[in-house]
């Protein structure tokens, strides 16, 4: 059973401390019974908002998320293949305020301070809280590959936040003449979407073959193995063959220098490879907010993502601060848009619960994602997690991938593209939707 760390009498005092302080001109929310701020409008974040509202109208919740559309990672992939567009991808946050009663607030989030327990907004907005739900995403670390910072992703993107990174790859594949070589530079774990390389080259490899099937893709690796790794060789080779290079990391596939201006990646021993489109990939850490504010570990293999209780996602940094979606260390749960709506949605059930003293819900979390080779060719892997004392598990035998060899393949993978379809309509929907 999950235990929540706020007692009621703790939380009736942090409210009235809360009050108190913002009398003193910090913006605050009609009287409610608690108040709530999310910052990020992602998978995590509006789900949280959505959720917060449907557990208990008495909430107040503002969502603090400077863009008024999102664009999704999942599917972005099938705007670089073609068969998707930017307009399939892009969701608003009407519903979340008309439907819901949702306040959203146009601004970043520049600054949070936990005891005071409130957020600075870079309109100058101060909001008080009584609960902080954070989901700020990634931060692409600009400078952890040499020769790699925001002015060499206009010409390397990296397309690992959906929109103009996007585009920008997509013309970039569409401008490159018929038997160039697209480079993929892959970082080592943990980032956002660990099967999200693998579907890119299949995708990019699917608008090649039926546009400008003389051109090759090579990928180049910082790992030796990764997410649905057999199926996706195996629908790479049967879809695409010898356009397809992967470079693992034992055979020197990990890249460590960039020149944007020479469109070359070289790799840790020196090899240096030429290309026509270059897709960047470089590490990553959890969104600049959760960094400034000091939620985030500063050594060990998992710095720069954001520690938290594995039974409720409260910060072990910061007292009724919850980060969840990929910020967060969450254990065996991968970087996905599926993860973070799930944990959204216990988080959600978890604040309502103190608010209204009843029991701590018993935490259960989901993942499942589906990846494409081609348009009618579909792959996935599903699992349940629970928290330990140790953290966040997989639950043995509740999960498993598609088989790699299933009775009528060609129904069957196309039958798991439509599922991946329906996924996306009825979670964004949940997301985003009334």
């Amino acid at each position: 059973m999950a235990q929540f760390k706020l007692s009621r009498r703790a939380f009736g005092a942090s409210l009235l401390a809360s009050s108190a302080l913002s009398a003193c001109a910090i913006r605050t929310e009609p009287a409610a019974k608690a108040r709530v701020v999310v910052v990020g409008g992602g998978f995590g974040g509006a789900t949280a908002a959505k959720f917060l509202r449907l557990e208990d109208p008495g909430i107040a919740v503002t969502l603090v998320e400077p863009k008024s559309e999102f664009q999704t990672c999942p599917f972005s992939n099938y705007v670089l293949s073609g068969f998707k567009t930017m307009a399939d991808i892009t969701h608003n946050y009407s519903a979340l305020t008309s439907t819901h009663g949702v306040r959203h607030i146009r601004e970043t989030a520049v600054a949070i301070d936990a005891a005071a327990k409130t957020v600075r907004t870079s309109g100058g907005q101060t909001l008080a809280y009584d609960k902080l739900v954070l989901s700020p995403g990634i931060e692409i670390r600009y400078g952890a590959l040499e020769g790699y910072d925001a002015a060499a992703a206009e010409r390397m993107p990296h397309a690992w936040a959906a929109g103009a990174q996007t585009v920008l790859l997509r013309r970039q594949l569409e401008a490159m003449p018929d038997g160039g070589t697209v480079v993929l530079s892959i970082p080592a774990n943990p980032f956002r979407c660990p099967p999200g390389p693998y579907e890119r080259i299949a995708m990019i490899a699917h608008y090649l073959k039926t546009t400008k099937p003389r051109s090759k893709i090579l990928a180049l690796d910082a790992k030796d193995a990764f997410s649905k790794q057999g199926l996706f060789q195996d629908g790479w080779q049967s879809q695409y063959g010898a356009m397809i290079e992967w470079v693992p990391l034992g055979k020197d596939g990990k890249v460590v220098r960039v020149d944007p201006a020479a469109l070359t990646l070289t790799s840790e021993f020196g090899e240096v490879h030429k290309a026509s489109v270059a897709n960047v990939i470089p590490p990553q850490s959890a969104g600049r907010i959760a960094i400034a504010s000091g939620l985030a570990a500063t050594e060990g293999a998992l710095a720069g993502w954001c520690p938290v209780d594995p039974f409720t996602f409260e910060s072990t940094r910061a007292k009724d601060i919850h980060v969840i979606g990929d910020a967060s260390i969450a254990g065996a749960m991968p970087k996905s848009g599926f993860s973070a709506s799930s944990q959204a949605k216990f988080v959600a059930q978890a604040i309502g619960a103190v608010v209204n003293g009843r029991p701590a819900p018993t935490a259960v979390f989901a993942n499942t994602c589906y990846s494409l080779i081609t348009p009618d060719y579909g792959i996935s892997v599903a699992d349940v997690f629970r928290p330990t004392a140790q953290g966040i598990v997989a639950v043995q035998g509740a999960g498993g991938v598609s088989p790699r060899a299933p009775a009528n393949a060609a129904q069957f993978r196309a039958q798991e593209a439509h599922y991946a379809e329906g996924w996306y309509a009825s979670t964004t929907k949940e997301t985003w939707g009334s």
